[in-house]
């Protein structure tokens, strides 16, 4: 009975030294080690990739948000403002309400291809987009009425900010040309020159965007 109990002492306290270890080694010491590292390593990436403008945070370059006015349409959505470059759409419900990075979902529609719901939402934003920006249907580019797969695209293809450009200076009192240089410095080639599309990250081209008008 003695050598059982005794036994079961020593199982009981190994099992809590290891416990009292593992705790430690990972709940304490890897975390602090990881984050040491990413902090030295990718100081700007481990932070969120902040992006700030006169000392403020203007949000992050990893995460679309929007950029609309206090006015509503009919189904009570926030409307575009015509003075910034628009990112592409969200299916991710209230994340459409970003601009203060009120993050509260992110995804897909899940819809599949061939959805009479998603087609009818596509031909809806191709209206839109090309009424907003007084273009032809046949002008609008993929991305200006796809949504990503994660409600989040920070970016956008250079032929849809091109397409918004003409829109963006006239409500600006902006030169077309300025505006549209704008687009060409703010356009990013493929990574390593060979995976992904060329891409234009909005947040910043409409903190260069801001920044121009103010000195116009």
């Amino acid at each position: 009975m003695n050598n059982s109990v005794s036994s079961t002492a020593r199982l009981v306290g190994a099992g809590l030294r290891a416990l009292l270890v593992l705790t430690v080694i990972c709940g304490v010491l890897y975390p602090l080690a990881v984050t040491g590292i990413a902090q030295v390593a990718f100081h700007d990436k481990a932070n969120g990739s902040e992006v700030t403008v006169d000392g403020r945070s203007a949000g992050s370059e990893r995460l679309g948000q929007s950029y609309t006015l206090d006015a509503k349409d009919k189904d009570g959505n926030p409307l575009p403002d015509p003075k910034y470059f628009q990112g592409r759409a969200s299916a991710a419900g209230a994340n459409t309400e970003n601009t203060r990075y009120k993050l509260v979902v992110s995804g897909a529609s899940n819809l599949a291809a061939d959805s009479k719901v998603l087609l009818e939402a596509v031909e809806q934003r191709r209206a839109d987009v090309a009424a907003f920006n007084g273009v032809a249907p046949g002008a609008v580019p993929v991305d200006a009425v796809t949504a990503s797969a994660s409600g989040l695209d920070p970016d956008i293809s250079p032929a849809y900010a091109r397409l918004q450009a003409a829109r963006v200076a006239k409500a600006n009192g902006l030169p077309a040309g300025a505006v549209a240089k704008l687009v060409e410095e703010h356009t990013d080639g493929r990574i390593l020159g060979f995976m992904g599309e060329e891409r234009v990250n909005v947040l910043k081209l409409n903190i260069a965007l801001t920044k121009l008008a103010k000195g116009a």
